[in-house]
């Protein structure tokens, strides 16, 4: 046993040490016609994005009186790390029990746990979380559930054993993830908002005296942030959580650079949690490694942000939520709004909130927080676009983008392209790309 945790941990500082690649950088040219400083809500004139390009990141709700419960559609999230002897076997027995039920998303099992998001009508998706918890190894385990207004979130039903939880390089089974004294330590929505509302007195007052400071990491990807973000966190700077090196890169841009790490408290975020979880362990195994020593006060919010608007509300939160899935942003009542009291508009507050997105070409504040792909199928960045922009670059991020050779059509109002390999490889007929665009 001993040996194969050494081995494991050289593994480990191989894979962190390995220097990771710098992006590539990226122009960005605006071909906007309106006056700056202006805020983007409708589209340009003659922009083909059509009406549901102009709605807001809010969409309407059906009455409950005129949806039954059991139909209703609604997103599902948890994830558990426990021992999985042969998790193989646990994937053919949710499948078993899946058969016959409506359910459509991602639910990857390997020796390390569960991690799932799903949507499906509220009975079979229900059915399917208390199925999982009746097992006593995570009868004590977070459900999180979101409405999904429009039907599925998700294409279709991916569950399958997975390396890794997360989407990181090299899998995550060499991570002691299933050890919490290797991970940072939760704090619950409520203890989050304390430290929050202690935080300016500590950066003003009490750091003095004291010496101690509490430090806000995002560990989300930058179009994340783009959506919304807890007031005063610095934007992320990756586009994909597997780049992410905060406190191992030494860049001077890296927040824990030069941190003292015996009396800075370093509260961690992210969607549901999950990441952060990953992340803290390979804070904690990358400095154990190196011999060095690391960060003494790692805290991780529980369930994430959408855990913390459900059980907090919007306090000290600034925007949307991005989810991955086919709603990509949920203003945070979604999350607090009991499913069954849907209300008939957004109040003045929601609606100030939504000002913090900005176009990724020419910088102007939009009110739709909600992103697209570029077009350029060898770029696929996924920003947020104001309507002029959108028509003038033809569905592109930049102006390199629109002169590229291979190009998807612009697509109207909320539609998504298919998967990318689709059109890079020429699979699209000429009818299908009709029915695209």
């Amino acid at each position: 046993m001993a040996s194969a945790v050494h081995q494991n941990c050289h593994r480990l500082l191989t894979l962190l040490l390995r220097p990771l690649p710098a992006p590539a950088p990226h122009p960005r040219v605006s071909f906007s016609p309106r006056p700056a400083g202006v805020r983007s809500f409708f589209p340009a004139p003659g922009c083909r994005l059509g009406t549901d390009a102009v709605a807001l990141a809010e969409p309407e709700l059906v009455p409950p009186e005129e949806e039954d419960d059991g139909t209703r559609f609604v997103v599902v999230t948890f994830y558990k790390f426990l021992p999985l002897e042969d998790p193989r076997a646990e994937v053919a027995s949710h499948l078993h029990f899946l058969q016959g039920r409506d359910i459509h998303g991602r639910i990857y099992l390997n020796e390390q746990g569960i991690n799932a998001q799903y949507s499906g009508p509220h009975k079979d998706a229900a059915a399917y979380a208390d199925w999982v918890k009746k097992d006593h190894r995570f009868c004590d385990m977070l459900v999180q559930t979101s409405p999904a207004l429009a039907g599925h979130a998700f294409p279709r039903l991916k569950l399958r054993y997975k390396p890794s939880l997360v989407q990181l390089e090299g899998g995550s089974l060499h991570l002691p993830l299933l050890d919490p004294s290797m991970r940072a330590m939760p704090l619950t929505p409520s203890k989050w908002k304390e430290r929050l509302e202690a935080r300016a007195c500590l950066d003003v007052s009490s750091s003095e005296m004291s010496g101690r400071k509490l430090l806000l990491l995002d560990v989300r990807n930058d179009y994340e942030w783009d959506v919304g973000h807890f007031e005063g966190v610095q934007r992320p700077n990756v586009d994909c959580f597997r780049s992410t090196s905060f406190g191992l890169s030494g860049e001077v841009s890296d927040p824990l650079n030069g941190v003292d790490k015996e009396k800075t408290d370093i509260l961690m975020y992210c969607t549901g949690g999950i990441r952060c979880d990953v992340y803290s362990t390979i804070l904690r195994c990358w400095w154990w490694l190196c011999r060095k020593k690391g960060f003494q006060n790692l805290y991780t919010l529980e369930g994430g942000v959408s855990n913390y608007l459900k059980a907090e509300g919007p306090a000290g939160w600034v925007g949307n939520l991005f989810v991955f899935d086919g709603r990509l942003s949920l203003p945070p009542a979604t999350f607090r709004r009991p499913a069954a009291c849907w209300p008939s508009s957004p109040s003045e507050e929601e609606k100030e909130r939504r000002w913090v997105g900005r176009c990724y070409a020419c910088g102007s504040e939009v009110v739709e927080l909600r992103h697209r792909n570029c077009a350029n199928i060898d770029c696929n960045r996924l920003y947020m676009s104001c309507g002029w922009c959108a028509e003038e670059l033809a569905g592109c991020c930049c102006s390199d983008c629109k002169a590229a050779p291979r190009l998807r059509p612009l697509l109207p109002g909320h539609q998504r392209y298919l998967k990318w390999h689709v059109y890079r490889d020429g699979l699209l007929t000429p009818a299908a790309t009709d029915a695209d665009c």
